[in-house]
């Protein structure tokens, strides 16, 4: 099954990965890169963040301020957690949460644009999402990203430099994700449970890589949001309870003019037209113990 993602322009050592892709997107797991694990056996992680309960919701004020109409609201996070996640074993890969809720969760990636509007849509909004860190995209302003995480926010590993995993050999693998996963940990107080293949890439290699390094999951996704308009997985080209939407901090540079809040407006007007609502990621998923 084919994954995309939205490169970034720090990629130029991947142009013959970006030429193969659609405008805005860049490439999914080719080679060796293996799919996602069976839904009923998936194990997945949190990262630890501090921040406000994920079923805060938002005044119909602040949905106008931003020419939205309010989603529906998320329901209290369950006490099962669907996906439970194990300290020890091989380190499972999961595209979706299983869940009859109709909830859909959001992600963000890599951590280029740090646009103060988005902040403050985030802050009136109350809508939870999991950031997908790369090094490289964040050195510049680490603090931009503090206030999403006081929010309750959480922050996952997506390596130090963006390469396709499985392009690369085991010990750059270990390099990639153990170097995201200290900066992240240093600078924002907490340790990434979950990881993101850029690209989507990844072989056995990263499933080691990955469990060396303190992550407990690879995280996949099942829509991946552009400008406008959603890429969907699924041949009906609607959300379905459980999905994990795909999204980048990205600024007009990349958004065909757009800015990152109106691209977030856009995404959230889909989920809001097909009825769902957003829930945090995290709220899903059952940490090891001692986590």
């Amino acid at each position: 099954m084919r994954r995309r993602n939205t490169g970034g322009r720090f990629y130029a050592p991947l142009a013959s990965v970006l030429l193969a892709l659609s405008v805005g997107g860049c490439s999914t797991s080719g080679g060796d890169a293996t799919g996602p694990a069976p839904t009923s056996s998936a194990s997945a992680t949190v990262g630890g963040t501090p921040g406000t309960a994920s079923h805060a919701t938002a005044e119909p004020a602040a949905w106008r301020k931003w020419g939205l109409t309010p989603l529906p609201a998320a329901p209290q996070p369950p006490a099962d957690k669907p996906i439970k996640l194990s300290a020890t074993g091989p380190v499972p890969v999961f595209a979706h949460v299983p869940t009859s809720r109709k909830v859909v969760f959001i992600t963000v990636d890599d951590g280029l644009e740090k646009d103060p509007r988005f902040i403050e849509m985030m802050r009136d909004l109350k809508i939870p999402i999991t950031m997908f860190l790369m090094n490289d995209a964040i050195k510049s302003d680490y603090g931009y990203f503090k206030p999403l995480q006081a929010m309750g926010d959480h922050i996952q590993n997506h390596t130090l430099h963006h390469p396709a995993m499985n392009t690369i050999p085991l010990v750059r693998q270990k390099q990639e994700v153990c170097g995201d996963q200290k900066i992240l940990t240093q600078q924002f107080g907490t340790a990434p449970l979950l990881f993101r293949p850029p690209y989507g890439a990844y072989n056995n290699n990263t499933k080691i890589a990955v469990g060396a390094c303190g992550p407990r999951a690879i995280v996949w996704w099942r829509e991946s949001m552009q400008v406008r308009n959603m890429q969907y997985q699924d041949p009906g080209k609607k959300l379905r309870p459980g999905d994990i939407i795909l999204a980048h901090f990205r600024g007009p540079a990349e958004l065909k003019g757009a800015t990152m809040t109106e691209m977030f407006a856009n995404l959230l007007r889909r989920i809001g037209e097909q009825g769902f609502a957003v829930a945090r990621l995290e709220d899903y998923i059952q940490p090891p113990a001692g986590h």
